[in-house]
């Protein structure tokens, strides 16, 4: 038998290992997909931006505010920082559904506004495909239509694409005082 010089060798095992190999996987197309917040809100399922939602919180304790609307709670502190909190099912004439163990808040955070909104529960992170997102529906109560701008349909589930942008800059939800 021949010895090998260990460069040879080297080949060798190369050789025979290239020879055993199994190809890379099949190329994958990578699909786009737009995150969000899920939450519920009268039997609905809504999905709000990652850049509007700062914060997510279990229901703290408030203290009540006179002269405000039946849909400002209260005012809590939070980290040293008052933050309202708004019942968003009674803001749109409803009421919280989920047990009261199951609701959250939702804390926006923009420009000058730092507001807290209670909802009937979250759904945590929704990573959903672009390819599934649609125009916002049709048959949407109209308190909802101003701030719905999409909707994402899966198998049965369908994902509202809530702008919290659009209710901050709602003149109804700024103005809180009982007038």
């Amino acid at each position: 038998m021949q010895s090998q010089t260990p460069y040879l060798a080297l080949v060798d095992i190369a050789r025979r290992a290239k020879a055993q190999a199994t190809g890379l996987p099949g190329r994958q197309e990578i699909k786009p997909y737009w995150t969000g917040i899920g939450f519920s809100l009268l039997g609905h399922n809504f999905v709000a931006s990652m850049d509007d939602v700062v914060e997510l919180l279990e229901v703290p304790q408030y203290t009540f505010i006179p002269g405000v609307e039946p849909w400002v709670k209260g005012v809590s502190n939070v980290r040293g920082r008052l933050l309202p909190l708004i019942d968003l099912a009674a803001f749109y004439g409803g009421h919280l559904t989920g047990p009261r163990q199951q609701r959250r808040v939702l804390v926006l955070e923009r420009d000058k506004t730092y507001v807290g909104l209670i909802v009937d529960g979250l759904h945590g992170m929704q990573h959903l495909a672009f390819e599934y997102a649609r125009e916002a529906p049709t048959d949407l109560i109209e308190p909802f239509a101003p701030m719905v701008h999409g909707q994402f349909i899966l198998q049965k589930d369908r994902w509202l694409v809530f702008d919290m942008r659009a209710l901050i800059n709602d003149s109804r939800f700024m103005d809180a005082a009982v007038h």
